[in-house]
């Protein structure tokens, strides 16, 4: 079993002023082990076929994660930022399965 270390993005929402509420990505960064390892191709109509990744990743989860584990958009995995496609919460730990490459709409 392949050992991990990366960053997990969260999407969460806070109060910039009052009544003005926006979203934010907060960073934290986990250890955990990588549980499995496998990737899919999907043909498409676009000149570039869609890549996906079936891995799943278990982190050990703090408590920050376990009480925000609703809120998390990506985990990065060898220098790429993956879509969170499920969390599985098994204390202490949570079962990140991944999927697509994640883009981040609202950066900038």
């Amino acid at each position: 079993m392949a050992k991990y270390y990366g960053e997990i993005g969260y999407r969460l929402t806070s109060e910039v002023k009052p009544g003005v509420w926006q979203p934010s990505i907060i960073k934290r960064n986990y250890y955990g082990d990588v549980i499995r390892n496998t990737r899919k191709l999907h043909t498409s109509e676009y000149t570039n076929d869609n890549l996906t990744v079936s891995n799943e990743i278990s982190i050990v989860a703090d408590p920050f994660a376990n009480e925000n584990f609703h809120a998390m958009v990506y985990a990065e995995y060898m220098g790429v930022k993956w879509k969170i496609n499920n969390v599985d919460v098994e204390y202490p730990r949570l079962k990140l399965s991944l999927g697509e490459v994640y883009v981040d709409n609202d950066a900038e």
